[in-house]
């Protein structure tokens, strides 16, 4: 319970945030961190806080983004014993020892969600964000998936095999998420989906 209050209580700071996601295992000279960097960049210095699970790889790239720009940047991170230790480029942050309430904070914090190539645990916070907006336990908020190479199959495999095939989901849960293979493209997207500074 203290960690929902502590989660909810950083959170209600910030009014207009995108939160990253991607593969904290991804090299700071690799091709998404130099997007992920450059696009949370971008992004906050159009006034966004950037958000991510405040660890390494995808994570500490857009922290350093926001960072870069002046900035908030925010790490909601979590105690693990040897692999995620917090990066130095958030300006607020907290720390959870759960991971089902930090996982609540990173599905409730934003008014966009981004996602880079990553492992498990991106694929993890990307259909969990998806399943709560087909089912509108969250608003339709913008999601952004990044890199056509990297996600294209998934896709792919969602709307021949899940709707296709077998009519798991509906067609139009296919218009919660967008894709984009550059920064400009993912910027644009954001930028259009998030008009006025809020759910599209």
């Amino acid at each position: 319970m203290k960690e929902f209050i502590r989660g909810f209580r950083i959170l209600k700071k910030y009014e207009l945030a995108v939160t990253f996601f991607g593969s904290a295992r991804s090299a700071p000279e690799a091709k998404a961190c130099r997007e992920a960097r450059e696009l949370a960049k971008r992004l906050s210095m159009d006034g966004f806080t950037v958000i991510t699970g405040g660890g390494g790889g995808i994570m500490r790239a857009a922290n350093q983004g926001a960072h870069d720009a002046g900035g908030e940047s925010v790490g909601l991170n979590i105690k693990l014993p040897h692999e995620q230790h917090l990066n130095g480029y958030t300006t607020d942050s907290e720390e959870f020892h759960y991971f089902f309430t930090r996982k609540v904070m990173l599905s409730f914090a934003s008014e966009a969600y981004v996602f880079f190539p990553g492992g498990f645990g991106t694929m993890d916070e990307f259909f969990e964000i998806v399943t709560l907006i087909q089912t509108k336990k969250i608003q339709k908020i913008p999601v952004v998936v990044v890199g056509k190479e990297y996600w294209a199959p998934l896709l792919s495999w969602i709307e021949k095999t899940l709707w296709g095939k077998n009519k798991t989901i509906s067609k139009e849960d296919m218009d919660i998420y967008h894709m984009a293979d550059s920064v400009d493209e993912a910027y644009e997207l954001v930028r259009k989906l998030v008009p006025d500074g809020g759910p599209y």
